[in-house]
């Protein structure tokens, strides 16, 4: 073992984040941690790299273990290139480095510094420093990020590349233990090859938060968060599944027996008090009253027992009895309630039409001679490299439904879209007007571009079935949501107006699990058509249709 975690108790305000939750972590070690957006997965890397002190408990690193962990937040390291940034965070690194380069103009004769000097040239080149530059750049091409950015301030990368510069950092520190949050969201498929193959054969035991069911597949373990406490499953993806549905529907059963008593111990109560009231023997009266009293502490003890959270994924649901079906219905933890146009009637007309288009910027095409056409119903997947032009056929698909200018340049061919066509977007990045906002706000500004009534039952509806608390989200800023609230109010605001087609880019970065499920289901039953970039092979085997190559397929 080289890191267990014992948190006793973790608040944030009045909410109770964890209680008695531990697990351990052993050498070389691949595990996937997973849960419900909101139980404190990010929370719990701050709380080891001990970032965050605030807790009740212990963290246990075995002693000579070098933790190293990704940051969401990079304040304080925006003057750095993207290179001395990763440079400054290898361990040993900056000691090595300023002896390297400081000593030979100051040592002369003294032996002390030259025995150092000549030991850090050694441990320099035992840790591979020499070379760190070009393995850099090799990470940089490995996931399509221009090598030239290397040497660009952290301030002017995109939020997908400083996730980039993360993981190449955490990945070249070569640690005992890394901690990476979500890393291939922005990833493309090749991008994300790369790194389930660096996690395979990584010497280091990772701790890797992601609902990512390609990168769950090759875990060792999968830890979930729920209910303010670590569940342990051992095995990769399916195993979880496996284990987890029969877990749960053990735990159904017992909740359900529980319920079950307490509709009984309800009724004792009544009936011993009205047996109490009717007699009138000091004996009987004091009997009955015992009773009523037992009776009252039971169910007083059950109702205090908080309800766990039953998740169970829809194709062992799918196996379950009627009965314990029934019961799962009936008891499952809130999900998300996506309402995607599900009309019965569907017509066959073409939608969009893309005949031999060139689309690219500053005189240079990304790509020429892109046909196809989609139909009502229809789906089609987007699919090439990152930079190949997926966004750039969107953005272009967009502005022309909307009667806008789009950013790139036509250099051949013809893009035609119906006229008056209702659209659902959603888009990896927010709406930076929403930013400053409160969710509220947000939802208002929404409704009243679609023309949509607005009220105040209908906003508070709306953040209820996206799993927002009506009452203390409505009024958080959009711009400290999470990458879950986000993409969450992305849903919301792709969905309203009942669109005729969807355009999804990435849709399931930042969602969980379940979240991810209720989508995929949705958009089975849409009716509209759809076109969508994503690199989540489970998402993409789920809404199928066609696929539009881009650009090389390497």
């Amino acid at each position: 073992m080289i890191l267990s975690v014992d948190i006793s108790e973790k608040s944030f305000g009045d909410k109770d984040l964890y209680h008695d939750l531990s697990f351990a972590i052993q050498p070389n070690e691949k595990v996937g941690l997973i849960g419900r957006n909101g139980t404190g997965k990010s929370t719990l890397f701050n709380i080891i790299t001990g970032d965050d002190k605030d807790f009740q408990g212990e963290i246990y690193v075995k002693r000579g273990t070098t933790v190293i962990a990704s940051r969401q937040e990079h304040h304080g390291h925006e003057a750095k290139t993207a290179l001395e940034y990763i440079q400054g965070d290898l361990p040993e690194y900056a000691r090595l480095s300023h002896i390297i380069d400081t000593y030979p103009e100051t040592m002369g004769d003294d032996t002390t510094k030259i025995q150092r000097y000549s030991e850090a040239l050694d441990r320099f080149g035992q840790l591979g420093y020499f070379q760190i530059e070009d393995e850099i750049g090799q990470a940089f091409d490995d996931y399509q990020i221009d090598i030239a950015k290397m040497h660009r301030k952290m301030a002017d990368l995109s939020g997908g590349q400083k996730r980039m510069v993360e993981l190449i950092k955490v990945q070249r520190s070569r640690g005992n233990i890394a901690l990476i949050d979500e890393p291939t969201n922005h990833m493309d498929y090749v991008a994300k090859q790369s790194f389930i193959k660096w996690l395979t054969a990584a010497k280091e035991a990772v701790l890797v938060i992601t609902h990512d069911r390609d990168v769950l597949g090759v875990v060792d373990r999968i830890i979930e968060v729920r209910d303010g406490k670590a569940f342990a499953f051992k095995g990769n993806y399916d195993h979880y599944l496996r284990i987890n549905a029969t877990q749960i529907t053990s735990q159904v059963n017992e909740y359900d027996l529980i319920q079950r008593r307490m509709r009984n111990l309800t009724e004792d109560v009544i009936r011993f008090r009205r047996m109490k009231e009717r007699s009138h023997d000091p004996g009987t009266i004091k009997r009955f009253k015992a009773n009523e009293e037992q009776a009252e502490a039971e169910l007083a003890r059950l109702t205090k027992a908080e309800k766990p959270s039953f998740w169970i994924d829809q194709d062992s649901v799918g196996d379950l009895n009627p009965k314990m079906t029934s019961a799962y219905q009936k008891y499952k933890a809130q999900n998300i309630k996506v309402s995607a146009q599900t009309s019965e009637s569907q017509s066959s007309r073409l939608l969009v039409q893309a005949d031999k288009l060139s689309l690219g910027y500053d005189g240079k095409p990304l790509f020429s001679d892109l046909t196809f056409a989609l139909h009502e119903g229809e789906r089609l997947r987007l699919h090439g490299r990152n930079g190949a032009g997926k966004t750039t056929l969107v953005d272009a698909i967009v502005a022309k439904v909307r009667g806008g200018e789009a950013a790139s340049t036509q250099f051949g061919g013809h893009l035609i879209c119906e006229r008056d066509l209702n659209l659902g977007l959603y888009e990896q990045e927010i709406d930076g007007r929403f930013l400053p906002m409160t969710l509220y706000e947000a939802l208002e500004v929404v409704l009243d571009e679609h023309e949509l009534p607005i009220s105040d039952q209908h906003i508070r509806q709306l953040l209820s079935n996206y799993l927002f608390n009506p009452h203390s989200d409505a009024d958080m800023p959009v711009a400290r949501l999470s990458g879950g609230q986000k993409a969450r109010f992305q849903l919301i605001r792709m969905l309203v107006n009942n669109p005729q087609i969807l355009i999804l880019d990435e849709p399931t970065n930042h969602l969980d699990l379940p979240s991810i499920e209720e989508l995929e289901s949705a958009l089975a039953n849409y009716t509209g058509a759809i076109i969508y970039i994503s690199h989540d092979s489970f998402f993409a085997d789920k809404l199928a249709g066609t696929m539009l190559p881009i650009g090389a397929q390497k």
